[in-house]
């Protein structure tokens, strides 16, 4: 069985909404992509380091806005991502075909298209290497409530939004999680790395 792994950059009120540029995901008029630009500007070589391991290549799992905006920018940028060309990328979509884009439009090489979670499954249940997920706020809903995660590596920034699109959203089992690797960078960044641990328990403090 294939691990599915969510990347994520998130604020501390779990905003995951364009933290790479101004034009990522501007949608309900979000106006604050490119959140993590200033923190990474600073970045030292441990957090370095974590962020070249953690984009080794490896086959990815990406929702329809991710994949479009990764087809229109990586296949010319790949000296900047190794390997991001030669693995697979499977894609949930209803409306693209196997060029990897619209009919009539150049595609992406190495592209899978997936119809729904019973095809997540399927993936899930193959045989191949641990398969990534990045962005994709809204694949990342459907993972999540059908319990097909597992293993979180996030990087939370010391910043709140107030407003966007929320890695944990409604629908959202309970599940716990078991802290595999951490790091804490100069300027507040939490790289943390969490594997799926069984279900959530409870107590009373004190007992």
């Amino acid at each position: 069985m294939r691990k599915i792994i969510v990347l994520s950059f998130i604020t501390l009120d779990g905003i995951m909404q364009a933290p790479g540029g101004p034009e990522e995901d501007t949608s309900s008029g979000f106006k604050y992509g490119g959140w993590v630009a200033p923190y990474f500007a600073e970045a030292d070589e441990a957090a370095a380091e974590l962020m070249a391991k953690q984009m080794k290549p490896a086959d990815l799992l990406l929702g329809r806005k991710t994949f479009d905006i990764f087809a229109s920018y990586w296949p010319e940028h790949a000296d900047n991502w190794p390997g991001i060309n030669d693995v697979t990328k499977y894609v949930m979509s209803n409306t693209l075909d196997e060029s990897g884009l619209p009919a009539g439009q150049a595609g992406w090489k190495n592209s899978v298209f997936l119809k729904n979670v019973d095809d997540i499954k399927k993936l899930k249940n193959s045989v191949g290497s641990d398969i990534q997920v990045h962005g994709s706020g809204n694949l990342i809903q459907t993972l999540l409530k059908h319990d097909l995660v597992n293993e979180l590596w996030l990087k939370t920034f010391p910043i709140i939004l107030g407003v966007g699109k929320r890695l944990f959203g409604e629908g959202t089992i309970p599940a716990a999680f078991a802290l595999t690797e951490s790091l804490v960078t100069p300027n507040g960044v939490i790289f943390a790395n969490y594997k799926r641990a069984g279900k959530v328990k409870t107590g009373t403090v004190g007992d």
